[in-house]
This record gives C-alpha cells, structure tokens and sequence, in this order.
C-alpha cells in the first residue's frame, strides 16, 4: 500500500507543478483617451500567431486572463470605434500575475496635423444599459433634420406626423443632451439639423438612477461639443431636393486655452414640406382629400464655457436655444358621393412661432479614489409657442353657406431641475450610488376663438397643468468573477394640479401620491465573448399637457383634436433579457422582454355629441385597461471584407390591448355605443446597412427598410418599405467631404390604413418621401479632446399630440 501511495505522489507531483506553472494570470484595465473605461473590448492572448485564450473586459473596464504557462505572449485588444491595441506580456520572470495596467485605445478617426476628426462611419456600442449609435460621416446618417435618420436606427422608427417610437411604441423619452426640451418631440426632431448631433444613445430599460418615465425607454440626442485645445471647427452644409429645395448648415466651434475651453454649435434648417392625404368613408359613400404644406424656418444653437478649476473639479456652463416659424396650409375637400350631403371645403392657415431655451449650470468633483465622484446640476427650460390659425369652411348648399374665423393659442412651459448625485466604489467590487432631484414644472395655455357656434361665454379660456416632482434614489452593485449584479430603488413625490377656467366657471383636477420605482441588473458572463444580462424596472408614463387639457388642438371639418383632463398615469413593469456575442469582425447583439402595462394611454376617436352633425368626430386620448406586451431584437455589425461591412438589424413587438370603442349602433345613422374590444397588435421591422469601399476616398451606401402592418383598436395600418442608395467622396487628406444619397429609389413609401370604427373606412397619406440631398462637410483646427463628462437624465412628462 505504501508503495502505491509512493508511486501515486511520484506521478502526482509534476502535474501538480504543472499545473500551479500553468495558472499565471495577466490583468489590466481599458480606457478610452478621455479616461472612461471600455466595456466589452475583446482581449485576445496570442503565443507567436497562434491564439492560446481571451476574455471581454467588464462593465468597468477591467479584464483578467488566467491559466497561462509561464511565455512570452501577445496581447491584442480591440473594440470598434477604436484602432486595435498590440501588446507584450511576459510571464516567465516567476511571478504568479502581471498587470498591465492602464491600456488607453485610441479612436478609429483619422489624425491629420492634430485635428480630432469625427468618426467616418458610425457605429454601435451595446454597453450595459444602452446601446449608443457614435453618429459618423457616412451616409447612414447622411439628411436635412434628425427627423430623417432616425429611421435608420435600429429599434426606432419615426411615422408619416414626425412622432417617433422606439419598439413599436411612442411613449419614450427624447432628450437633447440629457435634458427635456419641453417641446414635442415630433417638432424637435424636425428642428434639429441631422449635422449637429454627435451621437444618439437608447436605453429600454433604465435603472432606479433615472426619472421613472417612458414605457419604452429613452431616446438621448446628444450634440456636437468640442474641447479641443486651440481653436478648432466644422462647418456642414446640406441641401435636399423634392417638390421644392431644402436646406440644413451647422458650424460646431471651440477654443480652448489654459484652464478654460468656450464651444459653441449653430445650425439652421429651413424649407417647405408637402404631404398629402385621401380618406374613404364607406358608410356614407364620401370622399376627403387633403393637401398640407409646411413653409419652415428653424434655428438651433448652443454655447457654454468649462472651467477646470484644476484635475479634480471642474464647472460648466451651457445654454441650448431653439426657435421655429412655420407657416401650415391644411386645405380639407370633402365630398359625397351619393349626394345626400352637401360637398365640403375647408381652408385651414396656421401660423406658428415657437421659442425654446435650456440654461444649465453643473459641477464635477472628483475625490481621490478613482471612480469616488460628486455631481450637481442646475437646469431651467423655458418655452413659448404662439399659434394663430384661420379656418375658411364653404359648404355647398343652394346658395353656398360659407363659415370664417379666427383661432389663437399661446403656449408657455418653464420647467426647473436640480439634481445631487454621488457614486462612491466601496471597494473593487461594490458602489454605491445615491442621488435626489427636485423639478417644478409650470404650463399655461390661452385659447380665444372668433367661430361664432362656439357660445359667446366660451369663447376664451386659459388652462393651467403645474407639476411639482420630488425624488431620490440609491443603487448598490457588486462584481464577482462572471458574475454582476446592480439594485436600486427610487422614490418619488409627484403632485399635479390642473384648472380650466372658461365662461366665468373653474374645472380643477389634482392628483398627489408617492411611489416607488425599483430596478434590478444582472449580467453574468457565460466565456469571454458571451455576455447575458437580466433587468427588472418599474417605470410610469403621466399625461402631458397636450393629452390633458380640453381645448382644441386641431381642427378639421369633419375631427376636433381635444385632451382628456381626467386621464390617470399609466404604470410598466417591464423584464429584459439580453445578449452580446462578440465576434472577431464584428459583434451580435439581441434581446428579449416583456412589459405589463397598468391604464394604457392611448388614442381615442368617437361621435361629437355637441353637434347636430352624426358625422363629426372628437380624437382624444383614454385609458384603456390592463395590457400587455413583448417582442424581441437582433442587430449586428459585421465586416465581410476590408471593402464592405454590414449592419442588419430586425425587431418584433406585439402588444394585447383591450379598451372600449366608439361602435355605430345598428339600424342608426347617430346613435353610438362604446364597446369593448380585444387584439394582439403585432409589428415587425427589418433594416440593413451596406457599406462599400471602392477606393480611399470613394464609398457606397445601400439601404433597405420594411415595416410591417399593424392591427390597433382604432385602425389597422398597411405595410411600409423603401429602399435608398448614396455615395461620399472626400479630398483635402480627408478634411472635405461631399455625400449624396438618393433617398426612396423606387417612391414606395405612404402610410395606409383601414378601420371599422367608429365608421367603415380606408386611407392613405403620402409625404415627400422620394428625395435627393447634397452634402458637405469640412473640417480645421486642431489639438487633444478633454471634456466633462456629465449625467444624462430624462423629462418625467409623457409627450403626445397632432392628428395621427
């Protein structure tokens, strides 16, 4: 027996020596140049050409290798976006771990003479709780207003009325650089030259350190800002060619020396917009036809100064301001075919100003520990719109009966944030984070109308909607080996009082309550290029002033557009499962989730009954009851040679609703009953980005997009796909580009739809969706990148409004 166990050890002890020698382990961290870690790099060891092992850096940056013999080895790291880093590591010295430190990556964008160019193409990032889309110069992005491109990105998509989705639903959050705008989002987006953003990030499922508001996520626009040292700028300059020409420019300047760094971004959009419509009505046998145009003149500009006081305190100051004026014709024939009714004809003039201005004031403190910071930020938003419009309806009785008056509606929102933030790593493996907001927002809206069928009484009005929101929240985190976790809780004081005042009478409406909000991350990493996250969040969509106060919003012969003051905020809870691969050309991302939805808020269409006319119809907004949702997403970038790459992404949502319809009763031409009515609303999406090089300076852009049907309880809409197709050229080593892009080759998209209630009826509208644009950008200056990194944050008003 003793021999046995002699001749055991003997055998056991090299490969216990082995193994010990063949369990060294290399470390190190991945930065990008402004100090921020990389998440999800690709580290690849290699012993001559030959690769051994790897690993993907963690949600901090960090990356640990282990099971490596005592060699000499090869170390790529790489991510896109950056120019892959090559390194040396050697074991053999006897040590059990080597730590390489800091690893800085340097970004894909070419240097010329010191400048920091933008990138040439854009690319995607998925990290942790978002997915951000770096806007390059290619001709994904390449359009007239922001409006535009976000078609092209993955997950959203933008309808024929400018309001945006983000998996397949419109209650998301849009932000410019992090904060509210208090302006629609579909006006926003129309006002924003697409040349000033810099890049776009989507977050689904937020955690407790966000405002709780948006079923679907949100949507963070950020602009170009610079802190280059010296003075440095581009200048972009655009124009598209439909019915009529369009126009975008935008200049993005700095200049930066010492201590202090000025920037400044300018862009300006303007043009006229022609869209078109066609409704058939069945039950009555009637026609309407109605043909918009859109004269528009926007501007946008944003200026700030950064102070580092020194290496660990730094202020910043910025101001963004927006301003718009469009002039709208709206001309609405209606005729009926069977002759029961007389024709109609509606000459609806809008003229609409609007002001829009952001100030914000933040300071960063950065203790010694690294990653142990303090934030404050101050913002207040102020906004003012003006709309007057004129409405000419002749209905063509024997003689010709002809009705013209006079609307105006004044706007005005103002809106102010303080915010606390402190993140505090405990360790290597724990933060914590803690922060607290105050925001009060305050909105008034003026209506006068000359329409001499609206009681003299009644005539005017001013409606008010303040909101005074108080909230705080904590997240912990911890990092094991494979395996992360993040919970936190926010909570929250929100209190809203509304009042109508019209014909000497005061309607209130106040709603006050506290709640809280939880969320919970874990990501486990299955090997070094398979990454899995789980996400719980709780969050709400409260009703904005446009879906709220009942006072005409729009008007046509046959539909008014009104609020409905006693809607009640809707709640989601919502469950992510998503997944990275990396891959060695490219990456794969996809999700999964699944929301329950308290009180939906959704369109509304049923008979006037303030009217002698059956025909006329109110669209509002309702709560409808519980429902419930899910889908899931693919995407990736993938390069198939050096001269083509590839960007395919689909996604697929589907949505049970159940709510209460306006239904015609039977054997009635002005009787309505509401009844109650169930779908599954499915929607798919599918679009593919194709890049081609055919030279150094000559590349090619195809594009696809299909959208499919959607079944709602109001309309059921019809299949929309296009196709589009570009090239870009560059000179001057590169600093001058010129694009174009050939937008809707085959003129193929419209929105249609059917619907059965409140009356049988089909339709179609059409907007100048068929386009050509000629761009240019050019770019000077020079010096390194150092700017303040700040916290994004979103409204807490859920955005709604326009006919469709």
């Amino acid at each position: 027996m003793r021999l046995k166990l002699f001749i055991l050890s003997l055998i056991m002890m090299p490969l216990l020596s082995m193994q010990a020698q063949n369990n060294l382990t290399i470390t190190g961290k991945v930065v990008d140049k402004s100090g921020q870690p990389i998440s999800y790099a690709t580290v690849t060891i290699k012993e001559g050409a030959t690769v051994i092992t790897g690993s993907i850096t963690d949600d901090s940056g960090d990356f640990e290798v282990k099971g490596l013999a005592p060699k000499n080895y090869n170390v790529e790291i790489q991510f896109i976006g950056y120019k892959p880093y090559n390194g040396k590591a050697d074991l053999t010295s006897g040590q059990k771990s080597l730590s390489m430190n800091k690893i800085t990556l340097a970004d894909e964008a070419t240097q010329l003479e010191g400048v920091e160019v933008v990138a040439e193409r854009s690319t995607i990032e998925q990290k942790i709780d978002r997915k951000v889309i770096n806007v390059g110069r290619d001709l994904t992005t390449a359009g007239a207003t922001a409006s535009e491109i976000m078609n092209n990105i993955p997950s959203v998509n933008v309808d024929q009325d400018g309001k945006i989705s983000l998996r397949g639903n419109q209650n998301v959050r849009v932000l410019v650089d992090g904060r509210p705008t208090n302006m629609d989002p579909a006006q926003l987006l129309k006002q924003i030259p697409s040349t000033s953003i810099k890049k776009i990030e989507l977050i689904t499922n937020p955690s407790a350190k966000y405002n709780p508001e948006g079923m679907s996520g949100i949507i963070n626009i950020v602009l170009h800002k610079n802190s280059n040292n010296g003075f440095n700028g581009s200048l972009n300059s655009g124009i598209t060619f439909a019915k009529e020409p369009k126009f975008n420019n935008s200049l993005d300047m700095n200049y930066r020396t010492g201590k202090v760094n000025f920037f400044g971004n300018a862009g300006s959009n303007f043009g006229r917009y022609h869209n078109e419509g066609f409704i058939q009505r069945f039950d009555n046998n009637s026609q309407q036809k109605l043909k918009m145009l859109n004269d528009n003149e926007s501007y946008l500009y944003k200026i700030g100064m950064d102070y580092y006081i020194d290496d660990n305190n730094t202020i910043s100051f910025y101001t963004n301001q927006n301003s718009m004026n469009g002039k709208g014709n709206v001309d609405t024939d209606i005729r009926y075919l069977n002759g029961d009714l007389p024709n109609v004809l509606q000459l609806g003039r809008y003229n609409t100003d609007n002001n829009s201005g952001a100030y914000n004031l933040a300071y960063k403190h950065k203790f010694a520990k690294e990653g142990h910071t303090l934030d404050f930020e101050g913002n207040y938003n102020d906004y003012d719109q003006t709309q007057k419009a004129n409405f000419n309806t002749t209905t063509f009785t024997n003689p010709a009966d002809q009705v013209i008056y006079n609307d105006k509606i004044v706007d005005k929102r103002k809106t102010t944030t303080l915010n606390l933030d402190y993140v505090n790593p405990l360790s290597e493996k724990s933060t914590l984070e803690l922060g607290a907001e105050a925001r009060v927002t305050r909105t008034s809206n003026d209506y006068t109308t000359g329409n001499l069928l609206v009681p003299v009484g009644s005539r005017s009005s001013n409606y008010t909607y303040d909101i005074d929101i108080y909230s705080a929240y904590a997240t912990f985190g911890q990092k094991f080996e494979k395996f992360s976790y993040q919970l936190g809780a926010r909570f929250e004081s929100y209190k809203v009082q509304a009042n109508l005042n019209v014909n000497n009478s005061k309607v209130a409406f106040d709603d006050d309550y506290i709640t809280v909000y939880p969320s919970a991350y874990f990501t486990y990493n299955l090997s070094e290029k398979n990454m899995f996250q789980l996400s719980y969040s709780r969050r709400v969509d409260r009703p904005s002033l446009e879906q709220t106060k009942p006072i005409r919003e729009f008007a046509t012969p046959l539909v008014t557009g009104l609020g409905n003051q006693e809607l009640q905020p809707q709640f989601t809870n919502s469950v992510e499962l998503n997944y990275t691969r990396i891959l060695t050309k490219g990456s794969i991302t996809g999700g999964v989730y699944y929301r329950l939805i308290n009180d939906e808020i959704s369109r509304v269409l049923y008979s006037d009954e303030t009217t002698d006319n059956p025909n006329d119809l109110i669209m509002s907004w309702a709560n409808f009851d519980n429902n419930s949702a899910y889908g899931f997403e693919l995407s990736a970038n993938y390069k198939i040679a050096k001269w083509w790459d590839v960007q395919p992404s689909i996604d697929f949502s589907s949505i049970s609703q159940k709510g209460l319809v306006s239904v015609l009763r039977p054997g009635t031409i002005d009787q309505f009953d509401f009844v109650r009515k169930e779908i599954d609303a499915a929607a798919f999406n599918a679009r593919l980005n194709s890049n081609f090089k055919a030279t150094k300076n000559l590349s090619f852009l195809l594009f696809g997009f299909f959208r499919s049907g959607v079944d709602g309880i109001q309309n059921n809409s019809k299949d929309m796909y296009k196709i589009d197709m570009g090239g870009r050229y560059s000179i001057l080593n590169n600093k001058m580009n010129f694009s174009v892009r050939f937008n809707d080759v085959f003129n193929m998209m419209e929105y249609g739809f059917d619907s059965k209630n409140p009356y049988p009826s089909t339709g179609v509208f059409r907007w100048e969706s068929q386009s050509l644009y000629f761009g240019i950008n050019y770019m000077f200056g020079g010096g390194k990148n150092r700017a303040l990194q700040r916290k994004y944050r979103e409204d807490n008003t859920k955005q709604g409004g326009g006919m469709f």
